[in-house]
């Protein structure tokens, strides 16, 4: 019986703290860039998009598909930047808990 209410306090204790970390992530910012720095965007650990910065030598009609192009890949860099943060951070949350690999708890 003490093993269960000792879990059903960590659960609690996990619950609450899961709950932090979804408010901190939502004020974590990364930037994704790509085309060397003339497409940046700036998107939340939970993946909204903040901001985006096209260089002006991308605006022309025949470089459309180029810009299109590298505007995915800064989403897709920025994206991968912030899986990486939330990794760590949900390392850092269940550390002790043994969860098993792989099981994404929910954000």
């Amino acid at each position: 019986m003490r093993d269960i209410m000792g879990m059903m306090s960590k659960a609690k204790e996990l619950q609450s703290r899961m709950q932090e970390m979804q408010e901190q992530v939502s004020q974590i910012e990364v930037e994704g860039a790509a085309g060397a720095g003339l497409v940046k965007l700036v998107v939340t650990a939970k993946g909204d998009l903040k901001s985006l910065t096209i260089d002006p030598s991308l605006l022309k009609p025949e470089e459309a598909e180029i810009l299109e192009d590298l505007i995915v890949a800064a989403h897709a860099d920025a994206r991968a930047k912030s899986e990486k943060i939330m990794a760590e951070k949900m390392q850092a949350l269940t550390g002790g808990l043994g969860l098993p690999p792989g099981l994404k708890l929910p954000f």
